[in-house]
């Protein structure tokens, strides 16, 4: 059989990737990325090093991302729409609140803010788009569940939410929580503002 007959060709597919696959392979590089971050620092770990825990191209790199700082935002833009995609949306305050205690406690979250709080003087244009991608994003998620919106209590429970539990997971002084004590994190945070009924 010619080894050019479709009947003999390898089954591992050819030409343009899916769209499952461009996601997997996005998230593949990210996730090598946040592991080199969190291990060595922003400052140390090179487009290189990613490619390699990657096992993929600095072009490839270059083309779903661009350079180091992109790479990084997009790990807190990740994080970020996992946690207020649908039915995120649609959630009651209490619920969005749980699942922002949940992702922001997370060993992920916490690698990600020691990291930025470390390297904020000598990369300010880094810390100021973790400000506005991460922290304000969910002040605003929050605004928009409050019986009133109101952005000063918005930011007032999502300073609740994180609190000393997020001081010591920073420190390292306390474990993530599970699903179970996040809701009771956030059901704690809302009665303490005493914010009413849910939407």
């Amino acid at each position: 059989m010619s080894t050019t007959d479709p009947a003999g060709a390898s089954p591992r597919k050819r030409g343009r990737p899916t769209e499952a696959e461009r996601a997997q392979r996005r998230d593949d590089i990210l996730d090598a990325a946040v592991r080199l971050f969190i291990a060595g620092g922003f400052a140390q770990v090179t487009l290189d090093d990613i490619a390699a825990e990657a096992h993929a191209t600095k072009r490839t790199i270059y083309v779903y991302f661009g350079d180091r700082t992109e790479i990084f935002l997009a790990a807190v833009e990740r994080l970020r729409d996992r946690t207020l995609e649908q039915p995120a949306r649609d959630d009651t305050l209490e619920q969005l609140a749980a699942k922002i205690v949940f992702a922001l406690h997370s060993d992920e979250a916490i690698g990600l803010h020691r990291l930025v709080v470390t390297e904020a003087h000598t990369f300010p244009d880094l810390a100021g788009r973790f400000y506005r991608d991460g922290p304000q994003t969910y002040v605003a998620a929050l605004n928009r569940r409050l019986p009133k919106p109101d952005p000063a209590r918005a930011e007032a429970l999502f300073t609740v939410l994180l609190g000393e539990h997020h001081r010591q997971r920073l420190l390292g002084l306390r474990p993530a929580p599970n699903r179970e004590a996040a809701s009771a994190h956030a059901r704690a945070a809302i009665a303490l503002l005493d914010l009413g009924p849910e939407r």
